[in-house]
């Protein structure tokens, strides 16, 4: 029997160089070339799988989108009905990981949402793979008892992305917050929303 390789796919390859590529250089250096370069695949590799710029920018979205899930561990939230304490637990926990070990998806995100802004046909793209942690909220919230869910995923978002901009690439990028900090705003902001 054959043994199966348990390292990335090439397409896998293809799109975690990309990420990568858009941490380090920017939009401007994310090219078919240079992933082909970075990633040690022959020249024409990348263009095989995303034949232009808008399909490698959708292939990175939706390959940031699956790693970010694994970092967030949706599929580890606890179960709504664990009330608020389980929920602020298991939030903090995913954005400090974030921020201490994966700072490079946080700074790809915001390159990507950048470009998004300037190409309607990845802003939907864009905004499809952001919709299913957002759904994911508005069950918790809920669940905890929010009077309006909604509006109240919309300033959790607001907090979480503000944090982790600040944090990775603006006035705070050199005090990353422990999970305890963390923890504490987050229990004050959902406090603030949903009641003491």
């Amino acid at each position: 029997m054959p043994v199966r390789s348990t390292g990335p796919t090439r397409a896998e390859l293809i799109t975690d160089t990309a990420i990568d590529l858009l941490a380090e250089r920017g939009m401007r250096g994310l090219t078919h070339r240079a992933v082909d370069e970075a990633a040690g695949l022959p020249q024409g590799s990348t263009s095989n799988h995303a034949r232009t710029r808008l399909a490698l920018l959708e292939a990175a979205v939706r390959r940031l989108a699956e790693r970010e899930a694994q970092v967030l561990a949706i599929h580890e939230m606890p179960d709504p009905r664990g009330g608020r304490d389980a929920l602020v637990e298991a939030l903090s926990l995913a954005v400090h990981r974030s921020l201490t070990g994966h700072r490079e998806l946080v700074v790809a995100r915001y390159e990507l949402a950048l470009e998004a802004t300037r190409r309607p046909e990845l802003r939907a793209f864009y905004d499809a793979q952001g919709q299913l942690f957002r759904d994911a909220l508005t069950t918790m919230l809920t669940a905890v008892g929010s009077p309006s869910p909604a509006r109240h995923v919309r300033s959790l978002v607001a907090w979480f992305d503000g944090l982790m901009f600040a944090c990775v690439a603006g006035s705070y990028h050199a005090e990353v917050p422990s999970l305890d900090e963390v923890r504490e705003g987050l229990r004050e902001l959902l406090e603030g929303m949903l009641g003491g």
